[in-house]
């Protein structure tokens, strides 16, 4: 790398951010100072747990401290670290562009929010607090040293689209920012960030949690005082330079719960998980025995944009002895649980311990099946006590508890008391256990339909019967959730079935055996009925047959008792992994449409006009159903033809 000055353009996406951030009308520009000071935080962290292995990037017993200082003349706000540092290449890599995938997505949603007025609660989720200086700094220097360089880096930009770096002498490792501030403008809430009690009071508000020094430096004015202390009368005013930490610095996860607010545990949540938004629940858990550990554990009230994105980036911030490990280690709890953000400490397991070893660790796996747990039965507590708040946890986070039912053997009655559905009985959601405790004392089975809304499942043909008899009807609009129950198969000793497959099983005994011996006696007369409907259908159905789970309705389409419903299949075509099951035609032979075609084969035979119906009897049954067409095209032609026939 050249040690020239050179003049770079930042990544195109950059540029746009850059724009997004000089121009936000966003009121809380504060939050650039929160931002810089969790990067301090972070170099500090990183210099901690690399010098394990590199015991020359720090000296013995050196002291750890992010440092504040402002130059009034010039309106400047300086923060400097003595953590890891930065070479030349890191500059360029983490601060010219956007590494985090999902950038464009990142781009989208700023720009969708900057209108809606809480454009910044998305910087820190997308990795890009950096850029917040440019809220509030007319030009940013970035003055940087990485451990074991031997030279220094200027980077510096006034976020018009382009930079200049550079090579710097710099004496020790560490960074320094400085911000050319803006003019203060209260009107549009750009408060003076060179005034020291604005300092203090962002500080306080934000990064009181931080776990090393926050020393900000002041100059302050005072008279001359005599030797007891007293002003003299009369005497000079001079400029005394005091140096004051204005953070608690013990790790809040450390801390009583008695001594620390909502609002701090509420800030440091937003700190580690870059979320704007306050967490839904907080979980302290200190597990005491073979292993020990501690955690501070939240779970969040909105899912991120990138929640169900294949690389969103979840883990916990792992600390043994109070030095940092991972910041991200995602191996102490399962996947499903993966909105789960916190802090675990543990003394137990080495200092230097690699990645690798971690993950095959017996304490780890203790550690996991603890906190699992532990989440667990904290979401069944709020459940049980404040289901209007689950249920709002539910919306965001819901499919992430249905991947554990489907794939959790070891917790899945937990996960199972957790999942909520709407029913045929109320719009409000429902648990399996309550609806288990609704059910008729003949009833054999927990049933279900799939749609795409409430208004298409409960106007399906498929429930008539089920609706005459009185039984509960669970509505599911999830594939996933059709997934979950094909999994699970039973609840409490009952069958979990679907109403769109396999044979209608309500009724006693004696019911069924009737109904079973009216079909037979009634197929003989529809056979040829049935064959003539069949054959302009054959491509696109597995067959024909009469049904009694119809009560006034002519038509329906089900499936085998283990076919996979329209929706999932659906689904998993997308992913390549599925295929093209053909469905069953039922036919209700007291509906009069039926009874009106019947009769008109047995007056005219199959000729084109009962195939143009067959092909409409068959779309009925699928549309009534919210389901696509099998062959869209051919219905609308016969749909066509019937019409000319009518006028």
């Amino acid at each position: 790398m050249s040690n020239q000055k050179e003049n770079l353009q930042f990544q195109t996406e950059t540029r746009e951010l850059l724009n997004l951030m000089i121009h936000s009308i966003y009121s809380n520009k504060e939050i650039f100072l929160r931002e810089l000071i969790s990067n301090a935080s972070d170099a500090l962290d990183k210099l901690r747990f690399e010098a394990i292995t590199h015991d020359h990037y720090m000296e013995k017993d050196e002291a750890l401290e992010i440092r504040l200082e402002v130059n009034k003349e010039n309106r400047e706000l300086i923060i400097r670290d003595n953590g890891i540092g930065m070479s030349r290449a890191e500059v360029v890599e983490n601060i010219g562009t956007i590494a985090k995938s999902g950038t464009r997505e990142a781009l989208k949603k700023m720009k969708e929010s900057q209108s809606a007025g809480d454009f910044s609660q998305l910087i820190g989720q997308f990795g890009v607090g950096f850029y917040s200086s440019f809220m509030v700094a007319d030009k940013v220097t970035v003055i940087t040293r990485g451990a074991g360089e031997n030279q220094g880096t200027r980077w510096e930009s006034d976020g018009s689209g382009g930079y200049t770096i550079e090579d710097a002498e710099v004496d020790k490792r560490g960074t320094t920012v400085i911000l050319q501030l803006k003019t203060v403008d209260e009107e549009n809430e750009l408060h003076d960030y060179s005034d020291y009690f604005e300092i203090r009071r962002v500080i306080k508000k934000y990064s009181d949690f931080i776990t090393y020094p926050i020393v900000l430096k002041e100059e302050k004015e005072e008279q001359e005082r005599d030797k007891d202390g007293k002003i003299v009368e009369g005497g000079k005013t001079q400029i005394v330079v005091e140096e004051n930490t204005i953070n608690s610095m013990k790790p809040i996860w450390l801390r009583s719960q008695s001594d620390v607010t909502d609002d701090e545990y509420n800030e440091f949540y937003k700190h580690i998980s870059h979320d704007w938004n306050d967490p839904a629940k907080r979980i302290f858990y200190r597990a005491e025995g073979r292993i020990e550990y501690l955690s501070l554990l939240f779970i969040p009230s909105k899912a991120p944009f990138d929640f169900y994105y294949q690389n969103y980036e979840s883990g916990l911030h792992l600390y043994v002895k109070k030095v940092l490990i991972d910041e991200a280690f995602d191996d102490l709890l399962p996947k499903y649980l993966r909105f789960v953000k916190g802090v675990v400490e543990s003394s137990d397991l080495p200092l230097n311990i690699s990645r690798e070893m971690l993950q095959q660790d017996r304490h780890i796996t203790a550690i996991r099946k603890g906190l699992t747990r532990k989440v667990l039965d904290s979401l069944k507590e709020m459940l049980d006590k404040d289901k209007e708040k689950y249920v709002k946890f539910y919306e965001e986070f819901g499919s992430a508890l249905k991947e554990g039912a489907a794939s959790d053997f070891e917790y899945r009655t937990n996960l199972t008391s957790l999942l909520l559905y709407e029913s045929s009985d109320s719009a409000e959601k429902t648990t399996l256990k309550d609806y288990f405790s609704r059910m008729k004392p003949e009833q054999e089975a927990i049933y279900y339909t799939i749609g795409e809304s409430r208004d298409v499942v409960e106007n399906s043909p498929l429930l008539e019967r089920y609706k005459e008899k009185g039984i509960e009807i669970l509505y599911i609009y999830d594939p996933v959730d059709e997934y979950v129950f094909q999994t699970l198969m039973e609840y409490e000793g009952k069958k979990i079935k679907s109403v769109a497959k396999g044979d209608l099983d309500i009724g006693s005994k004696e019911e069924k055996e009737k109904i079973e011996k009216d079909l037979k006696e009634k197929e003989t007369d529809f056979k040829a009925f049935m064959d003539a409907l069949k054959e302009p259908l054959k491509e696109e159905i597995k067959e024909i047959r009469l049904t009694s789970r119809l009560v006034s309705a002519p038509a329906c389409i089900v499936g085998e008792e283990f076919d996979m419903s329209p929706q999932l299949e659906k689904v998993l075509q997308r992913t390549g992994t599925g295929i093209k099951t053909k469905r069953i035609l039922e036919i209700n032979p007291e509906s009069p449409v039926i009874r009106k075609m019947r009769d008109n084969f047995a007056s005219h035979g199959a000729g084109e006009s009962l195939k143009d119906h067959a092909r409409i009897l068959m779309g009925y049954a699928y549309l009534s159903e919210g389901l696509e067409l099998p062959n869209p095209t051919a219905f609308a032609a016969s749909v066509a033809r019937l019409m000319e026939t009518a006028f």
